[in-house]
């Protein structure tokens, strides 16, 4: 691979990469976990529904975050269903859908992850080992992770995780999202005049807007990051309820019932 290209070719791959596919002209990427055997397991939504924005992206995007507008029949090779939402597991085709393949790197050098000006590619986090990724992936396939959602909790994360088992303060967001907060109060004291003095130049305009950009990418960057916590699959899954995210809410539901009837029953002495 070239140093601003992740293209990989399939014989390439590795079973536990986080790959990654551009999509609708390079406006977003599908990313997932490779598992072998052509097979990958990735984070995605069913056709016709809502990401969840409540903005004009939910019918843009809709039909587009996961597969073709014209694909609704099961895959005869793999069986995946277009319409199926959550962590899914598919055949290398039905996750690229004609588009080409991409390997997501990790602890990646310094100097070419700042030429990487486009997000979503790499990062200098530390991937753990492949079986430990491989575990999380079908830990995940098999207990589900949660509602899917563009900016909130997507594909990238869904793999990330998988592959770092790192949250940004135990939440199961795990590329963050803060963005605008990297800068410090002493480091804004110490840049404001230098600021200020290229800004009074057209070509200072872009230079502190290319400059400001990469300082936050390398800033918010999960291998940079000090709020950052190790999870455990079992954790995370137990955490969040996925596994079963109804049974919380329903004995409390029944005592509340129970309890008001039983108010109900004193205050008119029904039962003599």
């Amino acid at each position: 691979m070239g140093i601003l290209s992740n293209r990989v070719p399939r014989e390439k791959l590795q079973p536990g990469d986080h790959i990654y596919s551009w999509r609708f002209a390079y406006s977003y990427a599908h990313h997932g976990i490779y598992v072998g055997d052509g097979q990958v397991i990735h984070f995605t939504r069913g056709q016709g529904q809502e990401l969840g924005t409540g903005t004009f992206l939910d019918s843009v995007l809709g039909s587009t975050v996961s597969s073709p507008s014209h694909a609704h029949n099961p895959c005869d090779q793999c069986g995946m269903d277009k319409n199926c939402t959550g962590v899914l597991l598919s055949c290398l085709d039905c996750f690229l859908c004609g588009y080409p393949l991409y390997r997501f790197e990790y602890a990646e050098n310094i100097a070419v992850f700042m030429m990487r000006v486009r997000p979503g590619t790499c990062t200098l986090a530390v991937s753990d080992a492949p079986e430990v990724v491989l575990h999380r992936a079908k830990y995940l396939l098999e207990n589900g992770f949660g509602g899917y959602h563009i900016f909130r909790k997507n594909c990238e994360d869904f793999a990330v995780y998988c592959k770092t088992g790192l949250l940004i303060d135990d939440n199961i967001i795990p590329s963050g999202g803060q963005a605008g907060s990297f800068v410090s109060g002493p480091t804004s004291a110490l840049t404001a005049g230098v600021v200020r003095m290229l800004m009074a130049e057209p070509w200072g305009i872009v230079a502190v807007t290319a400059g400001m950009y990469c300082i936050s990418r390398y800033a918010l960057d999960l291998g940079n990051r000090k709020d950052v916590n190790k999870v455990a699959v079992e954790e995370l899954v137990a955490k969040v309820g996925l596994v079963s995210p109804l049974s919380t809410e329903i004995p409390s539901m029944i005592d509340e019932s129970n309890a008001k009837e039983e108010a109900v029953a004193g205050k008119f002495d029904i039962t003599n």
